[in-house]
């Protein structure tokens, strides 16, 4: 399966509340997408939910926005992905059912993978 037909537009969110019983959305940077992202996203995701991510641009991003995307939006635990700059204006449009904020948590999990790979490399 292409993975990518989870990517959604912003245009193309009345579907996604329509389908919805229970909408689940989660916003986060997922620079780089790390296995906590993924065992995060698991934890999130209940019977019923309805999950739908939406990655952040992010200034000084290692990877593109679309990148950031397709990788997420290849993890089974997520319905569907929303590439986007202003995630505010996303929620308002979905009003989901709950919202969970991932970004403070993502920018420490990328300062600790910059931290490990610079101890590796002896660079402090």
């Amino acid at each position: 399966m292409d993975t990518r037909v989870k990517i959604l537009s912003p245009d193309s969110l009345g579907r996604v509340r329509a389908e919805a019983r229970r909408l689940k959305l989660v916003v986060g940077y997922f620079d780089p997408l790390l296995a906590a992202h993924a065992r995060r996203l698991a934890e999130l995701r209940r019977p019923g939910d309805t999950l739908v991510v939406v990655v952040r641009e992010m200034e000084g991003s290692l990877l593109p926005l679309r990148a950031r995307a397709e990788l997420v939006a290849a993890l089974g635990v997520v319905d569907w992905v929303i590439p986007a700059q202003d995630a505010e204006a996303i929620i308002e449009r979905l009003a989901p059912d709950e919202v969970v904020r991932e970004e403070e948590a993502d920018l420490e999990r990328r300062q600790e993978l910059i931290r490990l790979v610079r101890a590796r490399c002896g660079a402090g």
